[in-house]
């Protein structure tokens, strides 16, 4: 049960994070154990250091009386070596001697029953508090056999330096046991960071590694550890990984690439078909033979069938051409920074809308500059507003504007349709992701607008996220104004 507390009782405590606040911790408890256990040594020996020889003093004391021969004086000399007081006592504890005026004042009768054990002559032991120096004492008593019969001589001295001593290390202890565990987390903290130095360097590059910056590497300590070693397992890794999308990247762009003649033929000949299926049929009976095969006749079901054909071919030329982007973007150099206006790339896109489907309504009150790719960006708003007006059910509204808190060129574009969920906010820019039933592929998207646009966005050093909306969805996208 008590086990089981301690651990529930550790477990309860807060563990630090980092590894820095983990190894100083550890540093400290360490110092903490050197300590303790240091301390109860040094504890130990200095007693047992500090009592020998307070016992050697007081037993040479006694004995020095012990060896006097015939009859003592009932007052003895103050012995010497800080030896406190010398009492001789008879067989029945009788006081006959002493070093104080009165013998039995010297505490002759916490004495009397202290006798060295049969056989031995002498012994020794700390009595807590006597008349004679009225603090812990050490007592030492020699059995002397002499002419005048059996008597005792008791040797006693206070443990002043003993207690001074213990008292002083205790002290020491309490006061420089802290601070010397304060010292040793320090050092452990500053050692420990200098050693994480390079992880930290390491992680920051790593962090910056993204799809279009896959050349970045990890710096290299040039040394023998482990870090090192870490480095370079990463660097490899990042190798490896940058040949695997260099290689996919390709592959997309060169399939891509070799599919465009062969939809472009395809739907060339299919809005031949399409044509000759509309045409009036021939009406020349006079250039008809008795032996020429008559026209085949077409029926309805085959123009629609033809004409599905010929949609799912512009459908694939749109997604051949949108893969085909998505691998450029992947792969080029960060885009040209030429001015561009927002406001005029709105207004432009909304005159090459012929008979949209719904009205397109344009808020822009003073131009919004910025510098990029003037390509990329119209690509970007059209991608835009072609979602928009897939979706939107009475109207599509474009804005351009700089913010005044953030100094960013902001685009808005909003529809009224049937809105984005919040959890699905992120998910609209993966590519070829489809919510539900109102956006599927008869709405004539390919699934990649959203991700090209997100990529231009970024290219640019800019944003492109779905907000909240009280009525359809509402795309916004960001921009830094720089040097414009």
């Amino acid at each position: 049960m008590a086990a089981d507390r301690l651990r529930a009782l550790l477990r309860s405590l807060p563990r630090p994070r980092s590894v820095r606040a983990r190894a100083a911790t550890a540093a400290a408890l360490v110092m903490a154990m050197v300590l303790a256990v240091g301390g109860a040594w040094l504890y130990a020996t200095l007693t047992d250091n500090l009592l020998d020889n307070t016992q050697d003093r007081t037993e040479l004391a006694a004995r020095k009386v012990a060896g006097t021969t015939g009859a003592l004086p009932r007052h003895l000399p103050q012995p010497a070596g800080g030896v406190d007081a010398v009492v001789v006592l008879g067989p029945q504890g009788q006081p006959l001697a002493g070093t104080g005026p009165d013998p039995a004042a010297g505490g002759a009768a916490e004495l009397a029953g202290f006798r060295p054990a049969p056989g031995k002559e002498t012994s020794s032991k700390v009595l807590p508090t006597t008349a004679a120096s009225g603090q812990r004492s050490l007592a030492v008593v020699v059995r002397d056999e002499s002419t005048q019969g059996t008597r005792y001589v008791y040797a006693l001295t206070a443990l002043a330096d003993l207690n001074d001593a213990t008292r002083a290390l205790g002290v020491t202890l309490l006061v420089g046991g802290p601070l010397l565990m304060a010292l040793a987390a320090v050092i452990a903290w500053a050692v420990t960071g200098l050693a994480l130095r390079p992880v930290e360097a390491i992680r920051a590059e790593l962090a910056s590694v993204t799809a279009s910056a896959l050349d970045r590497r990890v710096p290299d300590p040039k040394g023998k550890d482990e870090i090192t070693l870490l480095a370079r397992t990463v660097n490899r890794t990042l190798d490896r990984l940058e040949q695997a999308v260099s290689r996919q990247r390709q592959f997309t762009a060169d399939a891509s690439h070799e599919l465009r003649n062969p939809i472009a033929a395809l739907r060339t000949e299919l809005e031949v078909a399409l044509l000759a299926t509309q045409a009036p049929e021939s009406a020349a009976p006079e250039r008809q033979t008795p032996e020429s095969t008559a026209p085949e006749r077409q029926t309805p079901e085959s123009t629609a069938s033809v004409r599905k054909a010929l949609d799912a071919a512009v459908r694939l030329q749109r997604i051949a051409d949108d893969l085909l982007l998505l691998a450029r973007l992947d792969t080029q150099p960060a885009p040209a920074a030429d001015p561009a206006d927002l406001a005029l790339l709105c207004a432009e896109e909304i005159a090459r809308q012929r008979g949209p489907r719904v009205p397109l309504v344009l808020d822009a009150t003073a131009p919004v500059p910025v510098r990029g790719d003037a390509v990329q960006l119209e690509r970007l708003l059209a991608n835009l507003v072609d979602n928009a007006l897939r979706h939107a059910a009475g109207e599509v509204r474009l804005s351009a504007a700089v913010e005044p808190a953030t100094g960013q060129a902001v685009l808005r574009v909003a529809d009224d349709g049937p809105g984005i969920p919040p959890e699905a906010a992120e998910q609209v820019f993966e590519r070829f992701a489809r919510l539900h039933p109102a956006r599927h592929r008869r709405s004539g998207g390919t699934g990649l607008g959203l991700a090209i646009a997100r990529d231009i966005a970024r290219a640019h050093g800019g944003s492109l996220r779905v907000e909240p909306s009280a009525r359809g969805a509402l795309l916004v996208a960001r921009f830094p104004v720089r040097g414009v």
